[in-house]
């Protein structure tokens, strides 16, 4: 395997060859800025793995150029693993005191500060090159000491795989229609209204709403407000949440509701978000890989890419001769918990298609509703109502697989760390959280330190118990990314990305591809395969499936 590693010089970037422990293999090669580009294309027809700090950083510029890598190692993405996973705890890596590696994703974009990432220009060329070079040697060495290399090397290329599908979607950008969005908030708010004013369908509804609360001067948009409006109409709630509103009977309820929907559309989607999020017929969605602690993806820059309501997808349309293919991953953190544990009995119940369907017909419950309810309340930690009562008998069919996440949250109540398939691990708890444990079982703890130190206990165990399983689908979700990747470029005969089948849209188990109308049956069987690849890349030959709901359409509003 050729690596060769990418970093900043005072005027220019240096290209340096890299044996597979770091070493370093001949000299680097200097290139200026104009010649970057170029210099990566030559080299990419030898198949290297470039090794930088930032993906987002660097492949920006080279898909400017019409450039595209086949692989990378992210030092970032990948020191957050490595300095954290049980599987590398002894490593140097892990042991070494915090340096200006460490930091999850969203706070380096939030405070961008780390000399590495953003002004190495103005550093001194041997501190680039020591720094850059010297995290990869020591990532390679706590990778070769692991306690299954194979395994934390995987999640590493997984994610660092992520990181150029994250900047190739972002580049490539969701097609989208801003005049049918421009219908969809009128047909839902009005036209649009003067800047500082409300929409008139949305203060029609806050009329309504202030007539029924008696409440004439009532701004629905603060919550301290609208609980007091609704307590003086003798509503007692002690949040404005929907759900929370929708067990009310009230004829302030319905208007309220409405009103919260229409805001949240206008706030979060409105005129403000086209005219800022969406150029040239595209939303080029900033994806944050890693960017929350399971491994699940984040979005910034204000365009809410994992938060696409329904409301508006209509206005995601293909281009003309196009299609959308559209595929999600059906019940996946139940099949990653059949997996995880090696439950033959649960991954039987959803070899047939529907996991749910399969635990009716193998006894557990009666009903499909109350297998979903069981399944969620043991992913989740729910110990009341309705999960609650049928967790045992969950509990008896599905034996190794409950046992499973109940070991989780066990071990978190205990502030230790779970990790998941490939081996990324959980943080542990707080200072805060020690001390009110230890303040509970010391000499002077009181029974109110007890109740506070054992619900803090329980709901860190029930972050740990879903840890394993959101954290294990993140992974595969990746692997099926990466696989689909590979599998769409070599669909693309070397014709450009976006010239070509495309990933344009991923949300945690679902991901769109643009792609020629004449394409949609190739594209749909390579979506299919890579799905199947990485079921076999993460669990082996067991036989578990993930089945996958396929839609071919011209809008994304269509697909579901």
């Amino acid at each position: 395997m050729v690596f060769v590693a990418v970093f900043s010089l005072p005027g220019g970037i240096a290209l340096q060859r890299l044996a597979h422990d770091g070493a370093l293999d001949g000299d680097a090669q200097a290139v200026a800025e104009v010649d970057f580009a170029p210099a990566v294309a030559a080299l990419e027809r030898q198949h290297p793995r470039w090794v930088w700090d930032d993906t987002s950083r660097w492949y920006a510029r080279l898909l400017e150029a019409h450039v595209r890598v086949e692989r990378c190692v992210d030092l970032r993405l990948s020191h957050a693993i490595l300095r954290n996973s049980s599987l590398t705890a002894g490593s140097a890596l892990a042991t070494a005191p915090g340096c200006s590696w460490d930091g999850s994703a969203l706070e380096r974009l939030q405070k961008p500060t780390e000399h590495t990432l953003f002004d190495l220009d103005e550093m001194p060329a041997n501190d680039v090159t020591e720094d850059t070079l010297a995290e990869f040697a020591t990532q390679r060495a706590a990778i070769a000491g692991a306690e299954d290399p194979a395994r934390i090397g995987l999640l590493l290329a997984a994610e660092s795989a992520g990181a150029l599908v994250a900047a190739e979607m972002m580049y490539s950008g969701l097609p989208w229609r801003a005049d049918i969005h421009n219908e969809i908030l009128e047909s839902h708010l009005g036209p649009r209204p003067i800047s500082g004013r409300r929409p008139v369908l949305l203060d029609a509804t806050l009329r309504r709403l202030r007539a029924e609360l008696e409440a004439p001067a009532l701004n629905p948009d603060s919550p301290s407000e609208l609980l007091k409006a609704l307590a003086v109409a003798g509503l007692m709630v002690t949040s404005t949440r929907s759900w929370e509103l929708k067990k009310l009977k009230h004829p302030a309820i319905e208007p309220l509701l409405e009103y919260k929907k229409l805001a949240r559309l206008l706030t979060a989607n409105g005129w403000h978000w086209l005219d800022s999020n969406v150029r040239d017929g595209r939303f080029h969605p900033e994806y944050v890989p890693g960017g929350v602690v399971t491994g699940r993806w984040a979005s910034t820059g204000g365009g809410g890419a994992l938060q696409l309501p329904k409301q508006i997808r209509g206005a995601v349309v293909a281009d003309p001769g196009w299609k959308f293919v559209v595929a999600d991953a059906s019940q996946l953190e139940p099949r990653i918990l059949a997996a995880l544990s090696g439950d033959r009995r649960m991954v039987e119940a959803g070899s047939a298609g529907d996991l749910y369907a399969g635990i009716v017909a193998g006894g557990a419950v009666e009903t499909r509703d109350q297998a979903k309810v069981a399944m969620l309340g043991a992913m989740y930690g729910a110990t009341s109502g309705e999960s609650g009562r049928l967790m045992p008998r969950l509990t008896k069919t599905y034996p190794r697989a409950i046992a499973m996440v109940e070991e989780a949250a066990r071990a978190g109540e205990r502030g230790e760390v779970v990790t998941t398939r490939l081996g990324r691990s959980s943080p542990r708890p707080g200072a805060a959280w020690h001390a009110n444990q230890a303040d509970a079982s010391g000499e002077t703890g009181t029974e109110a330190d007890a109740s506070r130190a054992r619900g803090q206990a329980r709901s860190w165990g029930r972050f740990t118990r879903n840890f394993i399983v959101q954290g294990s689908a993140a992974e595969w979700a990746l692997c099926w990314m990466a696989n689909l990747r590979r599998g769409l470029q070599e669909l693309s005969g070397g014709a450009w990305i976006t010239d070509s089948p495309h990933l344009v849209f991923f949300m945690h188990d679902e991901v769109v591809v643009h792609c020629p109308a004449s394409r949609v049956d190739a594209v749909e069987a390579a979506i299919r395969t890579a799905a199947e690849e990485a079921g076999q890349l993460m669990f082996g030959a067991l036989p578990v499936t993930f089945p996958l709901t396929v839609a071919i359409v011209d809008d994304y509003g269509k697909a579901k």
